[in-house]
């Protein structure tokens, strides 16, 4: 009936579109599907601006169950060792229209957590100035319907059950539990029958969908006979959802019979009891009755060997230590060593199903003793894989299970050591299979037994990102996921790829080009030390020392020098440019000098606080230098009105200083503002140094008439001078 089902949605808030450079320019969308869904819809809507800067653009969505997707847009490389899977994607243009709304269906999904990934194509390395440009918006939002069974009917393992298929339209739904330790499931289907007594066809779907890949079982039975389906590793401890559907006429219903059997694996380990003594003894050390304790453990181990023969795989105890956000160790009970046999695959519980596991990478190191094992020639298979481990390592060497493909490794005497890397791992538990195999020829393999060391942990960003990278923590809601920021021309998801690396002579005259051009400031410095402006050559002297460390602690590679905190060079930095501009033009208004110091300090109280406020907001450049050329032409137009003559009055003036900083001064705006890239910066912003320091030097006005030049020998000898009064012009013997 209609009434089983019920439908629900989810809506998240929409979010802008970034152009890709790195992960954390796409953005995400975590969802939860939950049990017992039989439909899954989302509702894509894509958005962009109305403005003429807006045009035609593609974004690219991506889709993965149980965790963020992993996606390679630029198609650089990825770590050795990692297991990459190209994710689920669709792509929705945004031509003439200014919305789009794409609809995409999933039938039977898995339940648990979903995300969705949308970005826009590869940004184009042009570094924009805030304010300079207006970006068009392009917004991306997600929303999930489900379509769920309230009462979905349990088959339950070893008992046939009759059910009926109503009509093609609607077919049937129902579930089984999988336990735990089931080595395989059998799927059997009878006695079908049609309402008309005829053959019936039905198609039988076993499990449930995921994205990127999808393990779902299909079974197609025709006529009454039986027909069957048998899955090697079922998931352990979840609900395994089967769908049958009719095949035959509209209007007949169809009836069958459903048998699920399980075949249980016995494991061989260490009893609980004393798996929780070797804990205790692990965290507390020594203390008096470990001896005993000892002994006991050394007394179950034959039984345990002995065992081997009757059970299918060998447990060991694992702990979960938790260090910090993503980031976990898995230790051993037992030591790092790891017994392995030809007998039964060795078995390794990790646990990854917190719901805050799948944002980082696990890594998973193996390390064979060679002393260890007997035969030459003998190889230690491993599989890591999800849900459910792989239990028939000797006869299956791609590492698949029921519904999932694991990921394999191998040890021998000749390669001791493997190293996998799995990016996003899926939130569930993850196991890790080892059995030794042993060449053809050889009987006393079952008697053989290595020994591999086990190193296991789950970390943000697999080795820090590198000397090229930068591990940056993202979120969305609550959910924490981690990414590399490659510089200095690396790629790749850890930041491995130098296919377009800068060599280290490029890293180290990108930081000379950025930090020597600064010195460019010394003439400026002079000049207005000569014309006896000592409060502006401060001012430069402080800019030209902050921007020389800033770049020097700014650069990407390994020349860096920082003499302070990054935030304090660079706020520092940004507080000296912007001063030098102000206190330059108010300079050349030639006001008093009580409003000019005033104007001096008010004015650069004010920029430290819009600094603070903004830091890279073009206003809080531009709005200092309209104020202060406002300033400036109010005073030439005042003293131009009381000489009766345009001011600057001398035409050497105008042509051989004020036009040519004037034209090094928009020349260096429009280099900063419309030039600069990722890939030019570091020889564009050191023209810009070089273009305003000379600018600086050539609109400093002239000294005032009543000053004379730096007099060093007269100011250092003892003797008569003749001194004059500037106000009545008379002079006097000293």
């Amino acid at each position: 009936a209609d009434s089983l089902y019920v439908s629900e949605y989810f809506s998240q808030s929409a979010q802008k579109l970034s152009f890709y450079s790195w992960y954390g320019n796409a953005k995400l969308f975590h969802f939860h599907v939950p049990e017992d869904t039989v439909l899954l819809r989302w509702l894509l809507q894509a958005s962009r601006g109305k403005g003429p800067e807006c045009t035609s653009m593609e974004i690219t969505v991506h889709f993965r169950h149980g965790a963020p997707p992993v996606i390679n847009p630029l198609g650089t490389r990825f770590p050795a060792n990692a297991t990459v899977r190209p994710s689920y994607n669709i792509s929705i243009t945004l031509s003439t229209a200014v919305q789009n709304t794409t609809f995409v269906n999933v039938t039977t999904p898995a339940a648990g957590d979903w995300f969705i990934a949308a970005h826009l194509p590869q940004a184009a390395g042009r570094i924009e100035v805030k304010g300079f440009s207006t970006p068009c918006p392009y917004m991306f939002q997600a929303d999930m319907f489900v379509l769920r069974l309230t009462d979905m009917p349990v088959l339950e393992p070893g008992v046939p059950m009759p059910h009926t298929v109503v009509s093609p339209a609607k077919p049937l739904h129902v579930k089984v539990f999988v336990p735990k330790h089931a080595a395989g499931m059998r799927f059997q289907l009878s006695s079908c029958v049609t309402s008309e007594q005829r053959a019936c066809t039905v198609r039988v779907l076993l499990g449930s969908i995921t994205l990127p890949q999808s393990f779902q079982r299909s079974l197609t039975c025709m006529g009454s006979t039986n027909c069957s389906l048998v899955l090697e590793s079922p998931p352990w401890e979840k609900w395994l959802q089967i769908m049958v559907e009719s095949l035959g006429t509209a209007n007949a219903s169809v009836s069958v019979e459903m048998l699920a059997s399980f075949t249980v694996c016995r494991p061989g380990s260490t009893s609980p009891f004393l798996n929780f003594i070797s804990l205790n003894q692990s965290q507390a050390g020594g203390r008096p009755g470990a001896a005993g304790s000892s002994a006991a453990a050394a007394g179950v181990a034959p039984h345990n060997v002995s065992s081997q023969q009757s059970s299918c795989l060998q447990s060991q105890p694992v702990v979960r230590e938790d260090l910090d956000v993503v980031s976990v160790r898995y230790r051993l009970l037992s030591g790092a060593g790891v017994p392995v046999s030809s007998l039964s695959p060795t078995l390794l519980l990790l646990n990854l199903n917190s719901g805050m596991d799948s944002g980082g990478s696990l890594v998973v190191s193996l390390l064979l003793n060679k002393t260890s094992v007997n035969l030459a020639n003998a190889t230690v298979a491993a599989c890591v894989s999800a849900a459910s481990p792989v239990l028939s390592l000797n006869t299956t060497r791609n590492c698949s299970t029921a519904f999932s493909q694991g990921y394999p490794l191998s040890v021998s005497t000749s390669s001791a050591e493997a190293m996998l890397i799995v990016l996003y791992p899926q939130t569930d538990d993850w196991f890790l299979s080892l059995q030794l195999l042993c060449p053809q020829g050889q009987g006393d393999c079952a008697s053989a037994e290595g020994r591999v060391t086990v190193f296991a942990y789950l970390t943000p960003c697999f080795n820090d990102c590198g000397p090229y990278g930068q591990c940056s923590l993202l979120r969305r809601h609550g959910y924490l996921y981690a990414g590399c920021s490659c510089k200095a021309g690396w790629g790749g998801w850890s930041c491995t790829d130098d296919s377009k690396a800068q060599t280290v002579g490029t890293q180290n005259l990108a930081t000379l080009l950025l930090t020597l051009s600064n010195l460019m400031f010394l003439p400026a410095i002079a000049v207005a030390v000569y014309r006896f402006y000592l409060v502006e050559a401060s001012v430069y002297t402080y800019t030209m020392f902050f921007s020389t460390f800033y770049h020097a602690c700014d650069q990407p590679g390994v020349a860096v020098m920082c003499i302070m905190d990054y935030d304090t060079l660079q706020y520092c930095d940004f507080l000296g440019s912007v001063v030098s501009i102000w206190v330059t033009i108010l300079c050349m208004a030639r006001l008093k000098k009580v409003l000019k110091y005033v104007l001096f300090v008010l004015g650069t109280l004010l920029i430290a606080m819009s600094l603070q406020l903004d830091r890279r907001g073009v206003w809080n450049m531009m709005g200092p230098c309209l104020f202060a050329l406002l300033i400036m032409v109010t005073a030439w137009v005042h003293h131009g009105a009381k000489r009766r003559h345009c001011y600057p009055s001398s035409w050497k003036r105008w042509v051989f200083y004020l036009l040519p900083g004037i034209t090094l001064a928009f020349i260096a705006i429009s280099v900063y503002a419309f030039m600069e890239t990722n890939e030019n910066y570091y020889y564009t912003h050191s023209i810009w140094h070089v273009l305003v320091a000379c600018s600086v030097a050539f609109l400093l006005p002239p000294r005032d008439k009543h000053k004379k030049p730096w007099a060093w020998p007269q100011k250092l000898t003892c003797r008569y001078q003749i001194c004059q009064n500037d106000r009545e012009e008379l002079y006097a013997v000293t």
